[in-house]
């Protein structure tokens, strides 16, 4: 007996939609997971994985560094009742090869710095009692993170160049 050429025709269509169809359901589903994870994966990132120098409370913002590498400055600003309060900022100095950083406590008390000094500034390196704490064995060999900043913004504001006081000069001879 032969069968009808319509009939077989129409059997391998519609087998042919029915392997198709879960293919591309699947396929659907696959990329609808695909979506809702990297949407998810990129809220969290947001929430929980960074370090953002605006989120830091004020007694950690200074020496520390962000994701994205920018450093962490204090400043100061006038509330609406007219005192003055801090508020930890992103500054544009970039830390090389520091992300999400927090300095720790003993470094801040090894190289002789304070938490609460507002912005960046290689001013206390003027100072006759700062550099040498930041030049100790204790400072300059465990606290990279202080002594390149410190070290970076007096090359960077011509202090080791322009003023050749033995403090700036200390510190470049301990590079």
């Amino acid at each position: 007996m032969q069968e009808n050429p319509t009939s077989l025709h129409s059997q391998h269509h519609q087998a042919r939609r029915k392997s198709t169809f879960p293919k591309q359901k699947s396929s659907f589903c696959t990329k609808m997971k695909m979506i809702i994870f990297l949407a998810f994966a990129l809220f969290l990132q947001g929430s929980l994985g960074e370090l953002v120098c605006e989120e830091l409370p004020v007694g950690l913002c200074s020496f520390s560094i962000a994701s994205s590498g920018k450093r962490c400055l204090l400043e100061t600003f006038a509330s609406n009742d007219g005192t003055l309060e801090f508020q930890c900022k992103t500054s544009e100095v970039v830390a090389i090869n520091l992300h999400e950083y927090i300095e720790a406590d003993e470094c801040v008390s090894a190289c002789g710095v304070d938490r609460k000094s507002i912005g960046i500034s290689s001013d206390s390196l003027l100072d006759s009692q700062s550099t040498p704490k930041l030049c100790s064995p204790q400072c300059y060999q465990n606290c990279p993170n202080i002594v390149d900043l410190y070290y970076n913004l007096a090359l960077g504001e011509g202090e080791l160049d322009n003023n050749p006081t033995p403090t700036a000069w200390e510190i470049l001879s301990y590079k």
